[in-house]
């Protein structure tokens, strides 16, 4: 959940509270992560349990999981050997869960132009993930850029998603993308104290604005389908 350590120097080591608190984040949302995953995938089962509805919201929980464990255990662990090879998965686990938003509400949102979405931007996910663990240092700065621009992919380049989801659904989509990108410009303050952790939450609160925003589409399908 780093996006570039390089941008900031690794001599500058943060300080024991700034771990502490950086800690604090990352164990709030594996708890949270590991307490409402499960709920949106048994209401996913429960009120849709189409196959690819279930594969696209299993593929986006294990994505989050993967982020936030991965990013944990990065900038928890203090060891610098080990730091070197974490940093490689943190960084390859962004562009998972950067696809792995996407897709359930791709999938929900239905049309074949959302089938090529959904295959474009596993594409580039995996060939940044796959970039980021053959050569980690290369693009940082790259990186963050494209980060943001698979991002928000599915959102501007796609009118079927607006048209497929509810209202209140883009409205949390679209904070929840801009939350993430406010957060940038802390991580990118070096000078700030504390400023990866402010980072790591707007990564969180942004997480689970998404998060809810899928659950509420869940939500009104079900209702929708009751009502047809």
């Amino acid at each position: 959940m780093n996006l570039g350590r390089s941008v900031r120097s690794e001599v500058t080591m943060p300080s024991r509270r700034e771990i502490a608190v950086d800690t604090a984040v990352h164990i709030a949302g594996l708890i949270l992560a590991l307490v409402s995953l499960p709920i949106l995938v048994t209401l996913a089962a429960v009120w849709n349990g189409e196959l690819l509805v279930m594969l696209s919201i299993s593929i986006y929980a294990v994505s989050v999981l993967a982020m936030f464990g991965l990013s944990g255990a990065y900038n928890i662990i203090r060891a610098p050997r080990l730091r070197a090879i974490l940093r490689r998965f943190d960084h390859a686990a962004i562009y998972l869960k950067i696809a792995g938003t996407q897709t359930p509400f791709a999938v929900l949102a239905g049309g074949a132009a959302t089938g090529w979405l959904v295959l474009g931007l596993w594409v580039a996910a995996l060939t940044g993930a796959i970039a980021k663990l053959a050569a980690p240092r290369g693009w940082d700065r790259l990186s963050i850029a494209l980060y943001l621009a698979l991002g928000w992919a599915g959102v501007v380049l796609l009118p079927e998603l607006w048209a497929g989801l509810a209202t209140l659904t883009l409205i949390l989509v679209v904070t929840g993308g801009v939350i993430y990108s406010v957060g940038v410009a802390f991580f990118l303050w070096n000078s700030l104290r504390y400023h990866v952790a402010i980072w790591h939450f707007f990564v969180l609160t942004a997480t689970f604005v998404c998060y809810s925003a899928l659950l509420l589409q869940i939500v009104l399908d079900h209702l929708s389908g009751l009502q047809g």
